[in-house]
């Protein structure tokens, strides 16, 4: 005769129909000790976690689709083409490499990996600062200015392809609005959010009006 599992089987709970990790507090915590007892967690509502889970998509894959587009029509990394592009707008298209590591959004030792990458190929050289041996500055040569010119058009019709077109004149506008604030946010923690805002502002005055790809220098020397 079959052996009835019904006796020992575990009985069957009901699963969650949807995550809990930001909407509610799991059901069984693990008390920290008196000392260092928390305040209770302000767990998301269903429209902030929406919210939420749509930016979280957008700051994981926008990036990828956007490096695989410059990989592909212009053998460059998304963060290659960012360290080229901030030199392009600065005078003498000159930053030092601490500096130009915040505006490119990365650390200082993958911002020197790559600008040794970007050497070998023409495109950026390093130069020590006169009055301070110590500090080292990042040149953009006229062949990573040409690098940057020729990689532009195709990676501005991919932002907007992937950006711009899907959205209103308007939600354009709030989008602006709601990033600034959360780079306001941030600001407190990191130096980065500040280069980015300031970048921001100058653009803001200008609102509406076509911008190149790069700007010319005021005062460019020749780095080649």
């Amino acid at each position: 005769m079959a052996a009835d599992d019904t006796s020992t089987s575990p009985p069957q709970t009901a699963q969650p129909t949807e995550p809990c990790w930001l909407t509610a507090q799991p059901s069984a915590p693990r008390q920290p000790s008196e000392a260092r007892q928390p305040s209770a967690p302000r767990w998301l509502t269903a429209q902030e976690q929406q919210a939420w889970l749509a930016l979280n998509g957008v700051a994981m894959l926008l990036p990828y689709a956007l490096d695989a587009q410059l990989q592909h029509d212009d053998d460059l990394s998304l963060f290659e083409y960012s360290v080229l592009a901030m030199l392009s707008e600065t005078p003498q298209r000159t930053l030092r490499m601490k500096r130009l590591a915040g505006l490119a959004n990365g650390s200082l030792s993958r911002l020197s990996h790559v600008v040794s990458r970007l050497e070998r190929r023409g495109y950026v050289r390093r130069e020590s600062l006169p009055e301070d041996g110590r500090t080292t500055m990042a040149v953009l040569t006229d062949a990573g200015w040409e690098a940057i010119v020729a990689a532009a058009p195709n990676h501005v019709t991919a932002v907007r392809r992937m950006v711009i077109d899907p959205m209103t004149p308007e939600e354009i506008n709030q989008l602006a609005s709601v990033c600034k604030k959360i780079l306001q946010a941030l600001a407190p923690n990191c130096e980065v959010p500040q280069d980015y805002l300031q970048r921001v502002d100058e653009i803001c005055p200008a609102s509406g009006q076509e911008l190149g790809p790069v700007r010319e220098p005021a005062a460019a020397t020749s780095s080649t």
